[in-house]
């Protein structure tokens, strides 16, 4: 056997490897990945929004205690929200740069977004301290009629902290669900008939 035989076996193992991807199926691809990059794009504006509105509301808190605590609350949210879009970010790059043409590019794409899945609810389940000291600030800088209690106050914390830890994990999940889970699912669903 020689050189050339040897190469053109080899290349034939390749290809049967990693099919090719039709352009029809290019095109299936895509629309969803514009709705995930669009929706991606849309949620970054409004968390924009929302941090411009709390600061703004930040800004006309009184007493100055207040104040400081809930800037260096919102601060503090800012920073963990800017670790986790820099990942979204990452992903919204690759997704726009991707070649689609082979089933191993594919398979590629989709361990990406599952693990953008992860990163997203992980983003919010990190509010899980946040809950914690916004309760302590409420308790705090509320005016009661009368003091609360030990019991009362532990009573209140614990369950607020515990209805926010599943609010945070419901409603990330059902807004990944809605805004990017149905998307991915529809490209898990294409990668599935090309592997047939």
């Amino acid at each position: 056997m020689n050189i050339d035989e040897l190469k053109n076996t080899w290349n034939e193992d390749i290809t049967d490897k990693t099919p090719e991807i039709s352009i029809e199926q290019q095109n299936k691809i895509h629309l969803p990945l514009e709705k995930v990059r669009k929706n991606m794009r849309n949620e970054f504006w409004w968390i924009i929004g929302i941090f411009v509105f709390a600061f703004l509301v930040c800004s006309i808190c009184r007493p100055f205690k207040l104040q400081l605590y809930i800037t260096v609350l919102i601060a503090s949210m800012l920073i963990v929200t800017i670790f986790f879009f820099s990942k979204f970010f990452k992903l919204y790059n690759d997704i726009s740069n991707t070649e689609l043409k082979t089933y191993d590019s594919l398979k590629d794409l989709i361990n990406q977004l599952n693990l953008n899945k992860q990163y997203y609810l992980s983003y919010y389940i990190s509010f899980a301290p946040f809950i914690v000291c916004e309760m302590l600030i409420v308790l705090e800088f509320i005016p009661w009629r009368e003091p609360l209690g030990e019991m009362n106050v532990a009573l209140i914390l614990i369950v607020s902290v515990i209805i926010g830890l599943f609010l945070l994990f419901f409603c990330g999940k059902y807004w990944f669900h809605h805004y990017y889970g149905k998307y991915i699912r529809h490209i898990e669903s294409l990668l599935k008939e090309l592997k047939e």
